[in-house]
């Protein structure tokens, strides 16, 4: 890297816009989406989608309530061009979703761009061209006088040609390409000539598309940029003003929110940001975060799962698992105390519905875009008991007592930590399985029965002793429990019960039964214990067989 950045690199100059009103502003409902999956999305893959995947992410971006879709260059290609017109003469498109195309300020583009849409019923023209002053100079050699030259052209060989479009709906869009990295002043000249050209009024609007192309500011200045264009701009009733941000600065969320406050009133974006460099605006993760407030997105995300699988077969890209909202892992913890945390909200979210959603560490329900609580909690060695406890409780009915989770939960992150790696709820259930229920030595059950009489217990308990002869003996009490005790104190093994806790597992003739037991000895030391069977008493007498067994 250079040792004096100064002097090789300056800072982006700031808008002068002293009397900003956007930072004092709410967003209160969702703008005008559109997506550019189909064209600018697909110009960034390595492999570019054949139009039977086209074909496949259109219907999917359809069902997702896009109205607005860009479907593509079809000056570019023959592929292009072919998707566009299965689209219009197999009717794919329903009558309110608009069909946007792209094209630069070129005749025999324009030409090209017109036909491919004889028939559509719904069509936006995007006419660009590039006006920052480092494009001006370095790619064109034109000044501004003749890059505004160039745009009026494009917008008048468009508008000329619009009479070959009887009976489309036809909505024209500019961007002044770069704009991001143009004066404002120049934007503001170069979009009204534009405008001059099309004659929008406010019944028959055009599009302002005003693009962060490349970042090269923090997001306020791009806010700063549209409101100045939103307050100067001639004729803004005529306009609708979209935003179209990329990611370079990896601020391309905040950008968009940012210049929604500004005044925009679209926004432009693909699925998962995928787009050139460091991809395009998520569309997902703005739309959800204005879920997130109570806003309703008008875009369906409920099986967001399903989507996911019709990008990445389409595209060939990845989701990332840390993707907002989308990625494998954004609901899910590993920490301890955040498991704790989100394992208590879940609960108590589930007993007393709540009017508002306020789980901590989960922004939204994952139900609601198709996800499953499970998902939340995973457990490796940095796990603590609150996500093994979760695991045990929502995959198999172990609800574990809250001091037995404080004694389990270190023994199962040792073993954890033995394997480096993430364990499945299954794995824990033989972890569990193995230091409780299947403990046989030195005390193993071989026989106990009880019998009742003016409310006191009587118990015959036979249970073989360290691979030796079994030892029997009787007992009473006001309950079986309270007989197993003293039946136990009969031959020298005293101990009392601090806890107890039992449930069904599972449902049905043959219902399976789990008891929890703590014993505590004469010297103060207590162990927990677990036991199952079909029979409930039977299961109680198990744990404390267990219990014994770990001390």
């Amino acid at each position: 890297m250079h040792k004096q950045p100064s002097k090789k690199y300056r800072p982006f100059p700031p808008v002068s816009l002293p009397d900003r009103q956007w930072p004092n502003r709410v967003l209160k409902h969702a703008p005008i989406w559109c997506s550019v999956d189909l064209r600018d999305g697909n110009q960034a893959l390595a492999v570019p989608m054949n139009v039977g995947q086209k074909l496949e992410l259109f219907q999917t971006l359809v069902k997702c309530g896009f109205k607005e879709i860009e479907i593509g260059f079809p000056a570019a290609s023959n592929t292009e061009f072919a998707f566009n017109r299965r689209l219009i003469e197999e009717k794919r498109a329903p009558d309110d979703v608009w069909l946007q195309v792209l094209v630069q300020a070129r005749e025999d583009l324009i030409e090209r761009t017109v036909e491919s849409l004889v028939g559509a019923k719904k069509a936006i023209i995007h006419l660009y061209n590039s006006t920052s002053p480092a494009q001006r100079r370095v790619v064109f050699g034109k000044s501004k006088e003749e890059i505004v030259g160039v745009a009026v052209r494009g917008a008048q060989w468009i508008k000329d040609r619009l009479p070959r479009l009887k009976g489309t709906e036809v909505m024209l869009q500019y961007s002044p390409e770069s704009f991001s990295a143009t004066e404002v002043e120049f934007a503001k000249e170069i979009s009204e000539a534009v405008m001059d050209v099309w004659q929008p009024a406010p019944k028959r609007k055009m599009i302002l598309n005003l693009p962060d192309t490349v970042e090269v500011a923090m997001p306020n200045v791009y806010a700063d940029q549209i409101e100045w264009i939103c307050r100067n701009i001639k004729n803004r009733g005529s306009l609708i003003i979209s935003l179209h941000t990329h990611n370079d600065r990896c601020t391309g969320v905040a950008a968009t929110e940012l210049g929604l406050l500004a005044g925009a009133d679209r926004v432009e974006g693909t699925l998962f940001g995928n787009g050139e460099r460091t991809g395009n605006l998520d569309i997902v993760t703005v739309a959800l975060n204005l879920y997130q407030h109570g806003i309703d997105p008008k875009l369906d995300f409920k099986d967001l799962n399903s989507i996911i699988d019709v990008y990445e077969r389409c595209t060939g890209m990845t989701v990332p698992a840390r993707q907002p909202y989308a990625g494998e892992l954004v609901f899910t913890a590993f920490s301890g105390s955040h498991q704790d945390a989100i394992r208590k909200g879940l609960n108590e979210w589930k007993s007393d519905r709540r009017e508002y959603w306020d789980v901590p560490y989960l922004t939204i329900d994952p139900t609601d875009i198709g996800r499953e609580y499970r998902e939340v909690i995973r457990v490796n060695s940095q796990s603590g008991k609150g996500g093994v406890a979760y695991l045990l409780e929502s995959e198999f009915g172990i609800e574990l007592p809250k001091d037995m989770q404080r004694e389990f939960g270190p023994i199962a992150n040792d073993e954890v930590d033995k394997l480096g790696r993430e364990v499945s709820g299954t794995e824990l259930k033989k972890m569990f399985w193995k230091e409780y229920i299947d403990r046989t030595s030195p005390w193993e059950y071989v026989s106990f029965k009880t019998e009742s009489e003016n409310g006191q217990v009587r118990c015959r308990g036979k249970f073989a002793h360290a691979g030796g002869p079994a030892a029997e003996f009787s007992g009473e009490g006001n309950g079986p429990l309270a007989a197993l005790v003293h039946g136990f104190g009969t031959i020298g093994v005293r101990f009392e019960i601090a806890n107890y806790s039992e449930h069904a597992l599972s449902s049905g003739e043959e219902a399976i039964a789990i008891a929890y037991i703590q014993i505590k000895h004469a010297d103060g030391k207590s162990r927990w214990g677990a036991g199952v069977d079909t029979n409930i008493e039977l299961a109680s007498v198990r744990a404390v067989l267990s219990a014994l067994n770990r001390s």
